[in-house]
């Protein structure tokens, strides 16, 4: 699956947009839509130079839809497109490597409308260690779109 315009904008909603490098509520290194990356694989550095509005669109979407094709080779049950776009959310914000190691993923493998995908979304709202409400938002809004027909 790929990611449609309603996932792009489930994700830029709430990574919103900042055309300079700054340190995100993890204290990594940021800029444009969340990423903490360049295409190139080059990590975002607070030396970096601003980048433009169109810059960072484009930017964000080649890394989303790299994202978009991880969570699809990681989803093996059949999921509509809005739950793969709130999944791809969730990765996007998580970062690949603990969405496919995490319960969320296992859940929506054996069973891709089992309402304990709600609680698993809403487990992921911290950011060093500290509850965040902008993660506790997000969450929220990614189990409810995740089950909205």
């Amino acid at each position: 699956m790929k990611l449609n315009n309603e996932g792009y904008n489930l994700i830029t909603k709430h990574e919103g947009l900042v055309l300079k490098p700054y340190l995100c509520p993890a204290k990594v290194p940021t800029i444009g839509y969340g990423n903490t990356y360049y295409e190139d694989g080059k990590r975002v550095t607070l030396l970096d130079e601003p980048i433009t509005k169109e810059r960072a669109f484009e930017m964000f979407k080649e890394i989303a839809d790299r994202f978009a094709k991880s969570v699809s080779q990681s989803v093996v049950s059949e999921v509509n497109q809005r739950q793969f776009n709130a999944l791809v959310s969730f990765a996007y914000n998580v970062g690949v490597a603990n969405f496919k190691k995490s319960t969320l993923l296992k859940i929506v493998n054996a069973n891709p409308n089992d309402k304990q995908i709600e609680n698993e979304f809403r487990k992921w709202t911290k950011a060093n260690g500290k509850v965040l409400s902008g993660l506790v938002k997000r969450r929220q809004d990614e189990s409810k779109y995740y089950f909205s027909i």
